[in-house]
């Protein structure tokens, strides 16, 4: 076969055009730390390097909701705290008025403050996250939540009872803020009886509650909500040696409670206390208990406040008092629950943003056997390119440099 000079000119260009481009991905593997530059370098490695590249960047995310949220339920957990001290100073204050030595000045002085812990909590009930959205208003996180209206003298709710979601790992979603309407309203009022109604020849009764936790129980377990329930209680005072009273509860034809019964002492049952004034042996005390209210912190402050500014006194003013600390204890209840939420949620982020970063530091380390170059090789493959190309081309040069008038003499 006859080698012109055409074939040996296109071979030497040819190996060294490949050799540049064998040093050149040497150059480039070890410029940009990866073995697999193109999907043809090692297709089944890189369909693995993309897979795990969506998982750190996946995990990535997660992290970042994870800050955010800890960082959104961290404030939440510091204004929840603050209401609850608030309220704690609120109780203390409103104690003090049941004080047999305050005149209408000390109650007005009591009041005012009592003013400024509601404003305050008010403020803190529409507390915003650092970009400024309300943290108790739902999914309307644009809307304030709590507003006065002045038409009701009501504090109202115009939030929802969403709660938005962040996703911290691959089926975990955690909340980012709270409804107010979970958090502060739907607060127990105190459980109280309806007035008593008498026959004769009972002249007049008056039902108190003596020990309000033991009637809280006692109501609890017998209040019926449903349209036709009997939520009566009857106290019926029977003649005999000695008299002797039965109590009748649900309208149940057998006695919940029976015992010796003397003139002008009370009947105590159930936490209650039943006043009964005439000729009562043959005659009976009925009563109900009363349907249960609900209300919010801010409105309870208001309507001790505004009793007390009117210039109630005496049993009215206990009652008062009664009614008020009740409330004040039960939303001290509910948000000190929220609190323990919210302490939980923090918890479990903390978990989750440990185990992320453990799965992202595997997660790296695997996608770096696949895809990183070793740096030992790559300046080896370099230095051995480099040296080839050397090579061609100097034996390109002699080659390409011959001729036949060399070998004539």
């Amino acid at each position: 076969m006859r080698i012109t000079f055409n074939m040996q000119y296109n071979q030497g260009i040819n190996s060294i055009t490949s050799t540049q481009e064998r040093l050149l991905k040497a150059s480039a593997q070890l410029e940009k730390q990866t073995r697999i530059l193109t999907p043809s370098d090692d297709p089944s490695g890189s369909a693995r390097a993309i897979s795990l590249e969506q998982n750190i960047q996946q995990t990535a995310q997660f992290q970042v909701n994870n800050q955010a949220v800890k960082n959104s339920l961290t404030l939440q957990e510091t204004v929840l705290s603050n209401i609850k001290g608030a309220i704690q100073d609120a109780r203390t204050l409103t104690l003090s008025l049941g004080n047999g030595s305050y005149d209408p000045d000390d109650r007005e002085a009591v009041t005012s403050q009592l003013t400024a812990i509601r404003d305050q909590i008010f403020d803190l009930m529409n507390s915003r996250d650092e970009l400024g959205g309300y943290l108790f208003s739902g999914y309307k996180d644009q809307t304030q939540p709590y507003e006065y209206n002045s038409a009701t003298g009501k504090y109202e709710f115009r939030g929802d009872e969403g709660v938005k979601e962040l996703q911290v790992g691959l089926s975990v979603t955690i909340p980012a803020n709270a409804s107010g309407k979970n958090v502060f309203d739907g607060v127990d009022k105190r459980f109280t009886t309806t007035t008593p109604t008498v026959n004769a020849p009972v002249t007049a009764a008056q039902v108190d509650v003596s020990n309000q936790s033991v009637y809280d129980s006692f109501f609890r377990a017998n209040y019926s909500g449903l349209p036709a329930a009997d939520n009566s209680v009857r106290v019926a005072l029977v003649a005999g040696v000695p008299d002797t009273y039965e109590v009748y509860v649900g309208g149940s034809a057998t006695p919940a409670a029976t015992g010796n019964y003397t003139p002008g002492q009370p009947v105590n049952f159930a936490g209650l206390e039943i006043e009964v004034t005439g000729a009562a042996v043959g005659g009976d005390v009925t009563f109900n208990m009363a349907a249960p209210e609900k209300t919010n912190i801010l409105d309870s402050l208001t309507e001790l406040i505004n009793q007390v500014n009117s210039g109630i006194s005496g049993d009215v003013l206990a009652a008062q008092v009664s009614d008020s600390i009740v409330e004040l204890d039960n939303s001290s209840l509910k948000i000190g629950s929220a609190q323990s939420l919210v302490g939980g949620h923090i918890n479990i982020l903390d978990s989750i943003y440990g185990g992320n970063e453990d799965l992202q530091i595997a997660t790296k380390s695997h996608k770096a056997s696949i895809v990183e170059v070793d740096y030992v090789t790559a300046i080896t493959n370099i230095t051995k390119e480099e040296t080839a190309l050397q090579a061609v081309q100097a034996t390109f040069s002699k080659i390409t440099g011959m001729s036949l008038f060399d070998y004539i003499s």
